[in-house]
């Protein structure tokens, strides 16, 4: 006797009646049966693609998606289909599927919304802005599509655009959180920190349990000066109770050798590139004994660069992450038997703490790529120096802080071969003040005591630049700014964001930096000091506002570290004063930074290498629990 051609009406009835009450292990187990009883049918095959999907089945789900297009050949199909390949990270296949579909049905709304999408996530902002513009030609109020398109438009750095983006969807969704943590994201960049952390509030109103809003959220409070260190240790708890809670039940036993020859190191980043984190990392992995430590990448984004590949050399294992969630990242690190976990993101962009929260390696750490506590409590201890974080400040971590003797930074020399210039002022005649920094950390505060040091050296000069005033709006804001604090715009100097080797190539228009406060320099700082140009920094009262501190000491250079809001103006004032001696340490500051702790990869290595064991062995020696 032949199956029939059809499922029976009843069968199809108690599929949906599942799927649609959430029971989703039972509508799966159903959908299964049918496409066996039913191969040439694609509606069995549909509902177990989004049984599959939902339940995080992705094997299946990509199965079942590709044997209901190959049925029916319908372009939803194609788009269903490819949106389980990319979360499958088969990112080449999505795109293919996507574009099938929309060859089938050019009106498909939902594939050029969701192809946007990828050529968002994958780093190709014309084509994704293409895409994107396309769905919101077909349908205006897409609250996705404007939402996404506002992420291209941010990353892009035309800031006025994405803001209106951003607004564009929540009109289309007041209720959409996404969108109002994006406006909270884009107003944060242009220097609107309190609409900006309106923004983040507003969706955690809407989605208290929504992990990335309160990343974001912790992120911005670095750009505060009117945080307590109390108010921001609880928002970060609140942050590892959320995340905790999301990651129960976590790995409580692993399969890491007490007593290795060498410990298993694994190094969670999206930043494995031409970003700060992987400027800091290249030169120490480079140097680390290999015969003390095995290193595992684990990059969570996809996008790579020359740096990239430099990183990728000096590991021993590369696992990407990207493409897996958080369950699935744990049990592939799990697996790996890894002896000590760092993650080196925190609350900034690309991070997964969420993976920490299940604590797939017996020891975990936080480190160089954020500047506070995680307030994720399985990470056990967070990589600091004496001047970032003095003992007096221990309290202000959920972690126990681990101290490196020299410093908790180690930079890896520019690959180029840029020669530092003399002092400018020695030809000009006057004074050029500098800053290279993110305008988000140019707040008020900042534009307030920059104007005091130029209102009392009316000769000098200021020089900014960032990837935000490519943006006109921004450019004339801050213009604003200044020119109501007495700075005429003929004695400033701005520009928009250049190549690497032409940043550096600028440090020739400069006599000195002046750091921002409450978040300071980082990599600028210690680019600019290759440069020969020294910064002049404000000492905070947390890990984040002494960053600035910590890399001057270590470089050698405590003098250039001010105490108090005074004590900055009066330095930079003296500073400025005396072109010959600025001449003679511009003259001499590559090769005093090359030879310090800041710049020392060889010295650094054997500290850090030392710490990690360090770690591993009161893991060993603890009290089991």
């Amino acid at each position: 006797m032949t199956a029939p051609d059809q499922p029976p009406v009843e069968q199809l009835r108690a599929l949906v009646e599942h799927y649609n009450s959430g029971r989703l292990v039972e509508a799966a187990a159903l959908a299964e049966a049918l496409t066996r009883r039913y191969a040439a049918h694609p509606f069995a095959w549909k509902a177990l693609g989004a049984t599959a999907r939902d339940l995080g089945h992705r094997d299946d789900a990509v199965r079942a998606w590709r044997n209901a297009a190959r049925l029916d050949g319908d372009a939803e199909s194609y788009n269903n289909l490819a949106l389980v390949l990319q979360e499958a990270g088969e990112l080449q296949q999505a795109e293919t599927c996507f574009l099938e579909a929309l060859g089938r049905r050019p009106d498909l709304v939902a594939a050029h919304a969701n192809l946007g999408r990828l050529y968002q996530a994958t780093g190709r902002p014309a084509e994704a802005e293409a895409s994107l513009r396309h769905a919101i030609r077909l349908r205006p109020r897409l609250a996705e599509a404007h939402n996404t398109l506002a992420v291209v438009l941010r990353d892009s750095g035309r800031l006025a655009e994405a803001e209106a983006s951003c607004r564009a969807a929540i009109a289309c969704r007041p209720d959409y959180a996404e969108a109002h943590a994006c406006h909270g994201a884009v107003l944060t960049a242009i220097g609107r920190l309190d609409e900006g952390e309106a923004g983040f509030r507003r969706a955690l109103q809407l989605r208290p349990d929504y992990l990335e809003a309160r990343s974001a959220l912790l992120y911005v409070h670095h750009f505060r000066a009117d945080r307590s260190v109390a108010d921001d240790l609880e928002e970060a708890r609140q942050y590892g109770r959320v995340a905790t809670l999301q990651a129960k039940p976590g790995f409580t036993n692993w399969n890491a050798p007490a007593t290795p020859p060498r410990l298993r190191v694994g190094l969670v980043s999206g930043d494995l590139r031409e970003h700060p984190v992987g400027h800091f990392l290249e030169g120490l992995l480079a140097q680390v004994d290999r015969s003390r430590l095995e290193v595992i990448a684990y990059p969570t984004r996809r996008l790579a660069d020359r740096v990239t590949e430099r990183i990728r050399l000096h590991c021993d294992r590369w696992s990407p992450l990207y493409g897996q969630d958080d369950a699935t990242a744990a049990k592939l690190i799990h697996a790996d038997g890894v002896h000590v976990l760092f993650d080196l993101a925190g609350h900034s962009a690309n991070g997964r703490l969420p993976v920490f929260a299940r604590k797939p390696a017996p020891v975990q750490a936080s480190w160089l790529g954020y500047f506070a506590t995680t307030g994720v409590a399985e990470i056990d201890y967070l990589l600091a120096d004496p001047v970032s974080v003095p003992l007096q400040h221990r309290h202000h971590f959920t972690e126990r802080v681990w101290y490196l003797p020299d410093t908790r930074l180690c930079f890896t020399p520019p690959a180029t071969e840029t020669a530092v210039a003399p002092l400018p002022a020695l030809g000009s005649g006057h004074v050029t003040f500098g800053s290279f920094q993110n305008l988000t950390k140019v707040n008020d505060a900042v534009l307030a005591l920059w104007a005091r040091v130029l209102g009392a050296a009316p000769r000098t000069r200021l020089r900014l630049q960032n990837r935000q005033l490519a943006d006109p709006a921004v450019r004339r804001r801050l213009l604003g700014q200044l020119a109501s604090l007495g700075i005429a715009a003929d004695r400033l100097s701005m520009h928009g964001p250049v190549s690497r080797d032409d940043y550096l190539e600028a440090h020739r228009e400069v006599d000195l930096i002046l750091d921002t406060f409450p978040f300071p320099g980082g990599t600028t700082t210690c680019e600019a000091l290759w440069m020969g140009v020294p910064t002049l920094t404000l000492a905070g009262d947390r890990m984040i506002g002494l960053q600035g501190a910590s890399l001057l000491a270590a470089a050698g250079l405590a003098d250039w570290i001010a105490r108090s809001p005074d004590d900055y103006v009066d330095r930079a004032l003296a500073l400025a004063a005396d072109a010959a001696a600025l001449a003679a340490l511009r003259a001499q500051l590559r090769g005093r930074v090359l030879a310090s702790p800041l710049f020392d990869a060889r010295r650094f290595a054997r500290n850090f290498e030392d710490a990690v064991w360090g770690m591993w062995r009161d893991r060993q020696a603890a009290p089991a629990e």
